[in-house]
């Protein structure tokens, strides 16, 4: 399995270059939200935000991925123009408005530490254009280049990193989407990761600056994840690392139903099924993994990474 679950390639940032791979890489999550699906809300102004990411370098997070508008079921995604999309209920965030939460935050990491790797986590090309201008390495788009025909050319002309991640229609779709066969869930994947990789390359963005996400949780149904999970190496064959983003997600929480009287595990009591997911995910050929508790993340990732490397020898 090793040789087929661990790749050492480089990925090429806006000014700096890394080594996925040759270990696990930690990204420390902050979501600058008051409604995230997990820590929304507990971090309600740009001091507390960089307060909290600095805490994560301390605990020895490699990059830091700053999020701004939520993406959780049912939420609404807003247009490229800056935000007709939505209801009276559940409105799109703005552009203008990720951008007031995100980039006091992303300011005050990089005063207090010029040398920390920030990501930006948008889907919005204006946005990512703001954050790489105010030092941001990443750009994390979850919609994989689907939801703003031009973030690809901002990420081309900043020579940035990127996260392609696969999902599968918008938020407010998961919920009723059909299950999907493993096999099909499969080829779904990898036709949406092809398809922004193409995009990246028609754009001018080298391969050396994309990792690829699958998504989980992001319009896969609750079992779809595992095994998805349990499949993951095979998208190694697309040629670039893999991220993965396993930390707290309800499907987790609906597997541990069983042990909290019949109904999903809350949020904060996901932090153990977070980890073993985690540790399966770098198994399965995850060369960077994105957690919201790192000093655990850290040690169990040292852990699989042991193993694998057990396994070349």
């Amino acid at each position: 399995m090793g040789r087929l679950a661990r790749q050492i390639a480089p990925w090429r940032l806006r000014t700096r270059t890394l080594e996925p791979g040759r270990r696990t890489l930690v990204m420390g999550v902050v979501n600058i939200t008051p409604d995230s699906f997990s820590d929304g809300g507990r971090f309600p102004d740009p001091e507390a935000a960089a307060d909290h990411a600095l805490k994560l370098l301390e605990e020895g997070a490699d990059l830091i991925d700053l999020g701004a508008e939520s993406t959780r079921p049912d939420s609404r995604v807003s247009s490229r123009a800056g935000g007709a999309e939505g209801s009276a209920s559940r409105p799109a965030v703005s552009a203008h408005e990720e951008q007031a939460r995100l980039l006091p935050v992303i300011e005050g990491v990089l005063s207090a530490r010029p040398d920390a790797i920030v990501s930006a986590d948008t889907y919005k090309a204006a946005t990512a254009r703001a954050a790489l201008e105010a030092g941001a390495e990443i750009i994390n788009d979850v919609s994989g280049f689907t939801w703003d025909e031009e973030m690809a050319a901002v990420c081309a002309e900043f020579k940035s990193g990127v996260v392609l991640m696969h999902t599968r229609g918008r938020p407010e779709e998961w919920r009723t989407q059909p299950q999907l066969p493993t096999g099909e869930l499969l080829a779904l994947v990898r036709a949406g990761l092809e398809s922004g990789l193409a995009a990246a390359a028609q754009a001018g963005i080298a391969p050396e600056q994309i990792v690829l996400d699958p998504g989980y949780g992001f319009g896969k149904r609750f079992d779809e994840n595992y095994a998805l999970l349990a499949r993951q190496a095979e998208l190694l064959s697309l040629g670039r690392p893999l991220l993965a983003g396993v930390s707290r997600k309800s499907f987790l929480g609906h597997t541990l139903a069983s042990l909290h009287g019949g109904v999903p595990a809350p949020v904060a009591e996901r932090e153990s099924a977070s980890i073993a997911a985690m540790v399966a995910a770098i198994i399965n050929g995850a060369s960077i993994v994105r957690v919201h508790s790192v000093r655990p993340a850290i040690e169990a990732a040292r852990i699989a990474d042991a193993v694998l490397g057990a396994e070349t020898k």
